[in-house]
């Protein structure tokens, strides 16, 4: 029987439209309260799907293959859709590290402030924005360092850092199976985009950076599977139906292309950032949400260097003087 890996999580959301992403066990077809469904697709022997609802606002149910399997227990996941003026309540924050709860960590970490607000009885925002970091590839836990120690070889490259994508899947299910974190997540939609620590630290600070980088063993394949795993687990619910509709990278997956044509794709967004765009727009209501790539976007040009490249820029541009949507 298939089971739930990671999710359901409430991504894009509009004022009639919601989508709930999942990691699943297995292939299956996945439903959104008996209604709304759609075959898995699989990268690297991981599955997932993302289900778009239409007009449904309440409580909803999780099945796989006809078999419900969220919620799992009395805490029901809701559905509310944005006001037509746009959202009133918005959270967010970034830099969240993936350690126990007990008073050690907390001593050295900090509170999780993501948990503590789902435990806290507040109430909820109606958008969570993510802002980077939501994964410390460079800085594993003690808990993903057990992972990655029972399937490598002592000091294979990169040691104590995330090296490919089962272990950048793993991960995330450790950062998103939290129950607290895992229930706020069901309920509160969210939109994400990347930092350095998704990937690693200090990711194209400079040309310099990029050459040193490209001189290891491992760096390749550590940013395919970083920005193969992001597109997958973040990017994928930051796009409206619409975007998704018309995205060939997804069309690919779905078709049976997997490992093949995620990793193809991240290795050119890197290679050739020009040729893929992370940064996005949602029209809230009366404001306009934007969420810019600083860092795969970079100009590392010496003596020329930008934030954005031209591209990015003029992208930008268009966004804030409303010439174009998302």
């Amino acid at each position: 029987m298939s089971s739930l890996v990671v999710g359901p999580m409430l991504r894009y959301v509009d004022s009639t439209r919601a989508s709930i992403w999942v990691e699943t066990s297995e292939p299956c077809v996945v439903t959104v309260c008996g209604r709304w469904g759609t075959p898995t697709f699989a990268v690297h022997g991981h599955h997932y799907a993302i289900v778009d609802l239409e007009g449904f606002e309440g409580e909803y149910t999780v099945e796989l293959n006809g078999e419900q399997v969220w919620p799992e227990s009395d805490r029901p996941s809701r559905i509310r859709l944005l006001p037509p003026e746009g959202p009133e309540r918005v959270m967010f924050g970034s830099c969240r590290t993936s350690v126990p709860h007990d008073a050690a960590h907390t001593a050295t970490h900090g509170v999780d402030v993501l948990r503590a607000y789902a435990r806290s009885g507040e109430p909820l925002p109606d958008l969570l924005l993510m802002l980077g970091d939501q994964v410390y590839a460079d800085k594993p836990s003690p808990r993903m360092l057990e992972f990655i120690a029972g399937r490598r070889k002592p000091g294979e490259e990169p040691a104590k850092e995330i090296a490919d994508f089962e272990e950048y899947a793993e991960l995330y299910r450790t950062a998103w199976s939290d129950p607290d974190i895992r229930w706020l997540l069901s309920t509160v939609p969210t939109a994400m985009i990347f930092d350095d620590h998704d990937l690693r630290d200090d990711w194209n600070t400079s040309k310099d950076w990029r050459i040193k980088m490209a001189r290891t063993s491992w760096w390749r394949r550590r940013v395919v599977a970083g920005l193969g795993a992001y597109w997958v687990y973040q990017h994928l619910g930051n796009l409206s139906p619409e975007e998704r509709a018309d995205d060939p990278l997804l069309a690919a997956l779905r078709a049976g292309e997997g490992a093949t044509a995620l990793d193809e794709f991240a290795y050119q967004a890197d290679a050739e950032p020009t040729s893929n765009r992370w940064s996005y727009a949602r029209d809230l209501g009366h404001s306009r949400l934007i969420i810019i790539d600083t860092r795969c976007a970079r100009q590392l040009t010496p003596r020329d260097r930008r934030m954005l490249d031209a591209g990015e820029w003029a992208w930008l541009e268009e966004q804030i003087e409303g010439r174009a949507g998302g």
